[in-house]
């Protein structure tokens, strides 16, 4: 490195240590998606005056990312843990059939339908755990066929909607109500993601979840337990998307075998978008602004009369964005700590202060 060169890497490294912290917590890198879902509404608003900027589409876009943030929001502990389910679009859509089965055709009532919904919804967590880690295979590969497995027990069930009195009465109000236009599954969405923050940033499980996404090797070594993590990020998965299951019958009052699918990819296209904001690791909020990132697009995309098929490749790109984003935040965030460190790095005396270890990586007792 020539002196121009090293000179101008001190002072950007000095700029960078007395520059505010709320400050950089507002760079692109951070809350890019913030900015992105700004001039969407910008653009949407411009392009469809008299239907997009209203408060009907405002309630419509909240209410709509629920059950989409959901299914985003079990992805981030599995994936915290480099660990891939490919399975909760069917999971969520045999949940899904299996609630409105037992109101409609078995007569249930509206509680224990809704608790074995979700029993057999960890159940298919514990067989993903059971597939994933008890039989070591690749949870990409073994998600795949566990979710193909689903699947087919939903066809068993039913190879059509199921539709009927049941799902129209009290079974209903579960999804519609709420205050001020707002629906409780936006609450609960809202809830679950409080309760990842909170897990991943304050609890020691949480962190030792990040060190196990970090390096499996170095997270065995120092005693973490990284089979019985990876379990259990399988089974809250499978739990989340019962949860989703259930409120989408809910909402659309009926059960159907395909329902489920077609939510895979929003769902990873949310999820790896959120984690290039806010930290750059896999975290709750910034899966929900991608969602409503997500779900804004898709709105105006139909109000502006868009194709159907422009609703999915507007996902499509959402995800290529948030994979080449992930990969150009990490490069800028490598530069700017060799250049907050070049003195440092050249081995000379600085008088600025070490760095804190990051707890996400520090086995905490």
């Amino acid at each position: 490195m020539s002196s121009i060169d090293e000179t101008a890497a001190a002072e950007g490294g000095e700029r960078e240590r007395t520059r505010p912290a709320w400050l950089r917590h507002l760079g692109f890198t951070d809350v890019g998606v913030v900015y992105v879902l700004i001039a969407l509404v910008i653009v949407f608003s411009v392009w469809a005056p008299d239907t997009f900027p209203t408060m009907t589409t405002v309630r419509s876009v909240l209410n709509g990312m629920a059950v989409p943030g959901l299914m985003a929001l079990a992805l981030v502990v599995p994936l915290s843990a480099r660990t891939f389910d490919l399975s909760i679009g069917n999971a969520m859509g045999l949940s899904n059939l299996l609630v409105a089965w037992l109101l409609v055709e078995q007569g249930w009532g509206v509680v224990p339908a809704i608790l074995v919904t979700l029993l057999a919804a960890v159940v298919m967590g514990v067989f993903n755990g059971l597939v994933v880690v008890g039989a070591r295979i690749d949870s990409f590969i073994g998600t795949l066929a566990s979710g193909a497995l689903f699947a087919t027990l939903g066809q068993i069930l039913s190879v059509q909607s199921i539709t009927g009195t049941p799902l129209v009465g009290s079974f209903s109000k579960v999804a519609t109500t709420g205050v001020g236009g707002l629906d409780v599954p936006l609450f609960l969405m809202l809830a679950v993601a409080l309760y990842i923050w909170f897990f991943q940033t304050y609890t020691v499980t949480g962190r030792r979840i990040y060190a196990l996404g970090f390096s499996e090797r170095a997270s065995e070594l120092v005693g973490v337990r990284v089979r019985r993590l990876r379990f259990i990020s399988l089974i809250v998965a499978g739990f989340a998307v019962g949860v989703a299951g259930v409120l989408l019958a809910s909402s659309v009052q009926s059960g159907s075998p395909n329902i489920g699918p077609p939510y895979l990819l929003d769902a990873y296209a949310a999820a790896f978008l959120g984690a290039t904001q806010f930290g750059g690791r896999f975290n709750a909020w910034g899966t929900v602004v991608s969602v409503l990132l997500i779900t804004t697009g898709t709105n105006g995309i139909f109000l502006v009369g868009g194709a159907p098929w422009a609703q999915s490749m507007f996902s499509g790109v959402v995800l290529l964005l948030a994979l080449g984003a992930s990969n150009l935040e990490q490069a800028i965030r490598a530069r700017s700590w060799i250049r907050a460190n070049a003195r440092q790095l050249r081995g000379e005396k600085s008088d600025a202060p070490v760095p804190a270890p990051d707890p996400l990586t520090t086995d905490a007792p």
